[in-house]
């Protein structure tokens, strides 16, 4: 039986979350959210306007429960980034089976990362694209690229457009400029699935052929030249990346935050 742990629950989160822990092989849920809904949440998100004003992790809980009343759930209104919760947080993932990334912000992603590998365990991530152009549904493995290492990738091998400051995604905690055109939530259901077909398949161990699945929902000029055209990217560790290189690492008994430090100490002198 699995133990499902995800952080986030936001619009794309929520799909993801409902889809999976409808797997009867899913018996324990731990979500990780602070957020509270907002009516700015409403056209996007699965719950109504009445639920504004709640907290995204008690609406979840109650969500799944109407669904499948046998679940054992631990919906947290925690901060993942919280370090006076670190070592609850470190606990919980050393007891899980299934691990999904649905924050929205690039430091969560960096942390949720870090805990992983730490751990030495796969998780999964999915991503829209501003506007709902298309997504991403990355896989993790041990001993794989970290974080950092694919989101530079394939910003530089897919990303096109008009010329503009492009973030460094191997160096946590450096500036990034977040997408500003909200996807639409067909878009983000779309991702979404593609999330939840690629997280169950961790409970086979299965090796779909890829660290990153590319979908275009729509032929943009420039950046897409065909809608609803997958693409598969086996995605190489980055020489010299500042989190997972040999230096960054330091091996895996290393603590996770004097890592994390040591990384960001050599940003300072870059």
């Amino acid at each position: 039986m699995a133990h499902l742990f995800q952080v986030g629950a936001g619009s794309g989160g929520m799909p993801v979350l409902d889809a999976v822990a409808r797997d009867e092989r899913v018996t324990r849920v731990t979500l990780i959210e602070p957020d509270v809904f907002r009516e700015h949440n409403v056209p996007r998100h699965v719950f109504g306007r009445n639920a504004v004003g709640r907290l995204k992790a008690e609406l979840a809980a109650e969500w799944l429960l109407e669904r499948r009343a046998d679940l054992e759930i631990n919906a947290l209104a925690w901060d993942l980034l919280d370090v006076s919760r670190k070592n609850e947080v470190e606990e919980l993932v050393a007891a899980c089976d299934l691990r999904v990334c649905a924050a929205d912000n690039e430091p969560a992603k960096f942390h949720f990362d870090a805990l992983f590998r730490a751990a030495g365990k796969p998780w999964t991530l999915g991503e829209v694209l501003s506007g709902g152009i298309g997504g991403f549904v990355h896989r993790f493995v041990p001993g794989g690229p970290c974080y950092g290492c694919v989101a530079s990738h394939l910003r530089r091998e897919v990303t096109e457009g008009p010329a503009g400051p492009v973030p460094d995604y191997s160096a946590p905690g450096g500036p990034v400029e977040e997408a500003r055109v909200p996807a639409p939530k067909a878009a983000i259901a779309a991702v979404a699935g593609l999330h939840a077909v690629v997280t169950l398949g961790l409970l086979e161990d299965d090796d779909p052929g890829f660290t990153s699945l590319l979908l275009t929902l729509r032929r943009v000029p420039g950046v897409f030249d065909e809608p609803f055209r997958p693409y598969r990217f086996r995605v190489p560790r980055l020489d010299g990346c500042l989190v997972c290189g040999d230096q960054a690492a330091g091996g895996a008994e290393v603590d996770l935050d004097v890592a994390l430090d040591q990384a960001f100490a050599r940003l300072g002198d870059a």
